[in-house]
């Protein structure tokens, strides 16, 4: 049922005849706008993560600049609201310390303001769960506008980016294979722009769940950071978000157990991180779904790794993008999903994937003939694990599947 200006929520605030009305009204007008401007139309906030120290997030100022156009296009108020940016590589110890502290801060950012709706921007590895986690408790309209990877680099013939290529890069030159010269080169020119790590590690796999839960626009998700559509999709969450003011389109409306399922149909396709994992059932759990390893594990050994993306694969999220996006690979695996689910576009999932063909088949391949014969995660449970750890068979070498020796434990001090 559609809403009523007199039902927004941030009436209660500028509508207000008394003496609080006053101010508030007045407090705005200091900083520039106008009465009309917060009186008559829906408020959107734009929680931003843009930061300095995080390069995956560099862009995000001129993005929030870009949903500001669509909001105001489609008669709404934006107004830019900075949250926490969690920069995976500079915060330490770990920015799984403060994935939670960033939910917080975006639940009580959105209820403590006078906001009808939010443009969620973000990307890297925990602000992607965190984020949207905030949004999901404060139960306002939310839309999740995906910081995009960064552009792919090309290395002796073979198409290069970060975070695990590093990693094995790093092995390289700890063993010879690569001199000082070389190492000090590679560290210029693999991460070629803005956008997050572009192989299909935590930032990726958990930006593309979120497009598969129905939280972000069809195929947003692989739009290199730095394409000319970046920007154009960042308007679109701006326009789109106004509708969903008055559509009171809510996040728990969207997040229910099929598009959980869904999301781990496709986590399985891509070869995704096993840390969506922990993050999947943590987003879940804050929207009232049940969700366990246990479903996971049972959706991995149904749905094979179609995604030719690294570490499972050989390529990254821009070959991706021009294979046809999320939208064509969730229509080759159509039939483990749950198509009447409903996303932030107003649709079910089936009118999304209508007519979203591959357009590369050497990156998104036929379920009979898979990346890998195995999946992209098992759960593994025995008297070092009892209650479940995870491991990406899809990714790891034949000498990890087995295996014998001493095992260092640790005693975790969180139960």
């Amino acid at each position: 049922m559609a809403r009523t200006l007199a039902e927004l929520r941030s009436r209660r605030w500028f509508a207000d005849a008394g003496m609080r009305g006053f101010a508030h009204r007045q407090r705005m007008q200091q900083s520039g706008l106008r009465r009309e401007d917060v009186v008559g139309r829906p408020i959107v906030a734009i929680v931003n993560t843009w930061s300095e120290l995080s390069p995956c997030h560099a862009h995000l100022r001129e993005r929030a600049e870009a949903v500001k156009r669509g909001v105001l296009l489609a008669g709404g108020m934006p107004l830019e609201l900075p949250a926490m940016s969690l920069g995976e590589v500079m915060v330490k110890p770990t920015t799984m310390l403060y994935r939670n502290l960033l939910a917080l801060e975006v639940e009580e950012l959105l209820r403590s303001h006078p906001v009808d709706g939010a443009v969620l921007l973000g990307g890297c590895d925990k602000t992607t769960p965190g984020t949207v986690m905030g949004a999901t408790s404060m139960g306002i309209p939310a839309i999740f506008c995906p910081a995009g990877p960064m552009l792919n680099d090309r290395y002796q013939g073979r198409t290069v980016g970060a975070g695990t290529h590093t990693l094995m890069y790093w092995g390289d030159y700890q063993a010879g294979r690569i001199g000082d010269d070389e190492w000090v080169s590679l560290e210029a020119r693999m991460t070629r722009s803005p956008g997050t790590c572009n192989t299909m590690g935590t930032a990726s796999t958990m930006t593309s769940i979120v497009e598969a839960l129905g939280l972000a626009l069809p195929g947003s998700t692989s739009i290199p950071a730095v394409d000319s559509a970046h920007p154009r999709m960042a308007a679109a969450c701006g326009e789109r978000i106004v509708q969903m003011i008055w559509e009171d389109l809510t996040p728990r409306k969207i997040l229910t157990r099929g598009a959980f399922l869904n999301a781990a149909a496709v986590q399985m396709a891509l070869g995704g991180s096993t840390n969506a994992a922990v993050h999947m059932i943590a987003m879940a759990r804050r929207a009232g779904v049940e969700l366990d390893l246990a479903d996971l594990d049972a959706m991995a050994r149904r749905v094979p790794v179609i995604a030719n993306l690294f570490p499972s694969g050989d390529r990254l999220m821009e070959d991706l993008h021009y294979a046809g996006g999320l939208p064509a690979l969730m229509n080759v695996i159509r039939a483990h999903l749950s198509l009447d689910e409903i996303t932030v576009t107003g649709e079910p999932l089936r009118a999304q994937l209508e007519g979203r063909a591959v357009l590369d088949p050497q990156v998104i391949l036929a379920p009979d003939h898979p990346v890998s014969p195995r999946p992209a995660l098992a759960v593994l449970r025995g008297n070092l694990a009892p209650e479940g750890a995870v491991i990406k068979p899809s990714a790891a070498s034949p000498e990890l599947m087995r295996h014998r020796g001493r095992a260092i434990v640790f005693d975790s001090p969180w139960r």
